[in-house]
């Protein structure tokens, strides 16, 4: 989820909306997001009490740590599609004439950005009905 700044103070740093804080970032709320949100504490009240007693410090490095694993995923993800496109020359030609027209050092993301959406696209992942064993 990301926030985006706008003129109403909820940060939660103690100023209401209407005392302007030199420097401190405004946030705008998404009624359908923060819905979401409070449908989840009300379902899981232990949960959010555990996060609730959490220092600052360690949710922000869980913080961190989500963004950290979904760069890695991210990256494994191109790699593997990036190795896909070396295999097959005559596939990557084609995606190399679809990005031809962007700057060189986009090239390579685009093209296995395209590559990724088309793989997802003709070949659907396996949806599994029930639990694993």
């Amino acid at each position: 989820m990301s926030l985006k700044r706008t003129e109403k103070n909820t940060n939660g740093n103690g100023a209401s909306a209407t005392e302007p804080v030199a420097d401190s970032p405004k946030y705008r709320d998404n009624v359908e997001i923060n819905a979401k949100i409070d449908a989840y504490i009300q379902a899981n009240p232990k949960e959010w009490n555990y996060i609730q007693g959490l220092p600052r410090e360690r949710l922000e490095r869980m913080l961190v740590l989500q963004n950290v694993n979904k760069s890695e995923r991210r990256e494994r993800i191109r790699a593997s599609i990036t190795k896909q496109l070396n295999a097959n020359p005559e596939l990557k030609e084609a995606y190399r004439k679809l990005v031809k027209n962007l700057p060189a050092e986009q090239q390579e993301k685009a093209m296995a950005t395209i590559a990724a959406r088309t793989l997802r696209t003709i070949m659907p992942r396996k949806q599994t009905t029930g639990a694993r064993v």
